[in-house]
């Protein structure tokens, strides 16, 4: 970290965002959440407690499940980050977003970004999860509409769809 008098320098920071190369300009104490809201304009990833205690702010690093909120931007350099704007697009959802809709797991959305990521973590980890697995693999994330049944099924159920494509 450089000051000059009483003024943070920012420093540049380059790593890949939902598969694309990128770089910005950072305080040393600017948080990711930040960045990927207020520079790069990426609003899916939510602001919620700032805490690391609702997971709204949750998006994958190097395929794990992280807080945004509580990872200082610097530290991402030269790593990858994957927000919910790269989980799949309209036309070609993910299978967990096509289930999150199917199981009606989505009620106010706010959580939802978060719930698919953490989801995809787990699910790279562990493709085949038991019903306690996934609550363990959610259980960051609050939601304060669904009372988390239709998450956990929806879950299992794109767990389920992977395995009979083989994936």
């Amino acid at each position: 970290m450089k000051l000059k008098g009483d003024i943070m320098i920012k420093q540049k920071i380059q790593f890949v965002l939902n598969g694309k190369s990128v770089e910005v300009a950072v305080k040393p104490n600017t948080t990711l959440v930040d960045v990927l809201r207020y520079q790069l304009k990426l609003t899916g990833t939510k602001r919620g407690c700032d805490r690391g205690n609702c997971g709204a702010c949750t998006v994958l690093l190097d395929g794990k499940s992280v807080y945004s909120c509580l990872i200082l931007a610097p530290k991402v350099n030269n790593r990858e980050v994957l927000t919910i704007e790269g989980l799949g697009e309209p036309g070609n959802l993910h299978p967990l977003q096509e289930a999150f809709m199917e199981h009606n797991a989505v009620q106010c959305g706010f959580c939802t970004p978060g719930m698919l990521l953490s989801a995809k973590a787990l699910l790279d980890d562990t493709p085949h999860p038991t019903k306690k697995e996934v609550k363990t693999a959610i259980s960051g994330n609050l939601c304060r509409c669904t009372g988390y049944i239709q998450i956990i099924e929806a879950i299992l159920d794109a767990a389920e769809r992977n395995a009979k494509k083989g994936r």
